[in-house]
């Protein structure tokens, strides 16, 4: 019988989006933004990952503290957080953000 094991951060950039069931503002974003988010730069440079708030979460993560917000949108460079969007944005609200962050981790 194969193993199970556990989760790992991915390598390079990921962007996790930190979600709760029931969450009207997750859903939103479901509908607003993730249609379009793989197919964007954004998506290309920062590939999207989901979580629970409640986890669990990938094994190797370094977080500057635990997600309290949901959607919470962490982004991560080899598993470790270099920035973060707390709550609800619309779509050009959250594109502006996460490439203000994506120009930032570029110039690290």
């Amino acid at each position: 019988m194969a193993a199970v094991l556990p989760a790992a951060a991915e390598p390079g950039l990921r962007l996790l989006m930190v979600e709760k069931k029931g969450c009207i503002y997750c859903l939103a974003w479901d509908r607003s933004v993730a249609p379009g988010y793989g197919a964007s730069d954004a998506g290309r440079a920062a590939p999207l990952m989901r979580v629970d708030i409640y986890g669990p979460y990938p094994d190797g993560l370094v977080l500057a503290r635990r997600p309290f917000v949901t959607p919470t949108f962490i982004l991560l460079d080899n598993g470790v957080e270099i920035g973060r969007l707390e709550g609800y944005m619309t779509a050009p609200q959250f594109h502006a953000a996460l490439s203000g962050m994506l120009a930032q981790a570029s110039r690290r």
